[in-house]
């Protein structure tokens, strides 16, 4: 099974989750601090992580910020006490998969770690596929049932980020940073307009769609 690394300063919440994902058969290592969290990540595998916001010395912030550096598909659920907007934002944009507020549900802390677990491998894949549509990106073709096609590059890529881990929020300033690169001088609006187009192309077929999550940015979810 998995192993998923729990940093947390508080010990009962460390033990609370830890015995939460033993329940549902997952292995678990601990850290106090951020620090011990990035020491124990460079000697120990580990499939995921969790983390909470406020720790002493390096806090949940930077120790986001530090393990996406190192590893840009690691998945990160960062733990919050208070749940508020500006807090989900700076963690997406530190690099943040999903957050977690406390008090959480043991069910649905499971269960957001299985999605999450689950969109690393999809996302590690060089093909997608969602509903009747699949992209390669090993040719950049886009498949919808029968009929084959190509995209912008631009489209392919924010397409085939938002695909690649469905249900997964992604702000403006991470769909730059992925596909227009840390270099890009314009405006970040350009990701509206190119999710416009994404949605006008599909509007009739794919069997997905590229949602608006107010105050944060996009995702993509599969249709019923």
């Amino acid at each position: 099974m998995p192993t998923i690394l729990v940093a947390d300063d508080d010990a009962n919440i460390r033990e609370l989750v830890c015995l939460f994902l033993h329940n549902d058969g997952f292995t678990t290592v601990e850290a106090s601090d951020g620090q011990e969290a990035l020491d124990l990540h460079a000697r120990v595998p580990v499939d995921l992580v969790v983390l909470d916001i406020m720790m002493p010395g390096i806090d949940g912030w930077a120790l986001c910020r530090e393990l996406r550096r190192r590893s840009a598909e690691l998945p990160l659920l960062m733990l919050t006490a208070r749940g508020e907007t500006w807090e989900k934002v700076k963690g997406f944009e530190l690099g943040a998969d999903d957050y977690l507020t406390k008090p959480f549900d043991p069910l649905e802390l499971t269960v957001r770690v299985r999605a999450l677990l689950k969109r690393s491998r999809i996302g590690a894949d060089k093909a997608v596929r969602i509903g009747s549509l699949a992209l390669d990106r090993s040719t950049y073709k886009v498949t919808v049932g029968t009929e084959s096609f190509t995209l912008p590059l631009k489209e392919f890529e924010l397409l085939y980020t938002l695909a690649g881990t469905p249900g997964q929020v992604y702000t403006r300033e991470q769909l730059i940073e992925r596909i227009w690169g840390l270099d890009y001088g314009g405006d970040n609006r350009t990701v509206d307009v190119h999710i416009k187009r994404l949605r006008e192309r599909f509007a009739d077929m794919g069997g997905f769609a590229i949602e608006t999550v107010r105050g944060l940015g996009y995702r993509l979810e599969a249709e019923e």
